[in-house]
């Protein structure tokens, strides 16, 4: 899983080893039709932000903060929520003021409100796995509490 990370997060580098944007070596894969990725604020009070980040189709940042990430398609990031150094699979909803930190998020899993993942690796432990390098696995369709 480390790996699998690491090799992710190399994909959001200047050059990474393998480049998404290379012309030369198209990847050719299904992409199910969503509306383009956007980031939206509220009269400037809330204003959604990715940085260094790749964003799937369909998915909005809405008044949220996304630094060094990958999110999937149509995922849901809410007001004052922070997600870094993380990845965020298809269909997942982002709470407002959650925060993750070095985390893989499988697929249809919603992060509540105020919910925190990364900033307390003993805690995590006790209801996720945690690899060894600290990065917290929230499995696929899983109710967080």
């Amino acid at each position: 899983i480390d790996s699998y990370f690491a090799a992710n997060m190399d994909l959001i580098s200047i050059n990474p080893e393998f480049n998404l944007y290379d012309s030369e070596w198209p990847l050719r894969t299904y992409q199910y039709q969503y509306p383009p990725a956007k980031t939206v604020s509220h009269e400037g009070e809330r204003v959604g932000r990715t940085l260094n980040s790749l964003v799937c189709d369909g998915t909005i940042v809405s008044g949220g903060l996304v630094e060094r990430s990958l999110l999937g398609p149509n995922v849901r990031v809410n007001s004052y929520s922070y997600i870094t150094d993380s990845i965020i699979f298809n269909n997942c909803r982002i709470g407002r003021h959650a925060r993750i930190r070095r985390a893989i998020i499988d697929k249809n899993v919603t992060v509540p409100e105020g919910y925190e993942i990364g900033f307390d690796l003993e805690g995590d432990r006790k209801k996720y796995m945690v690899t060894e390098s600290g990065i917290v696995v929230i499995n696929k369709n899983m109710v967080l509490t």
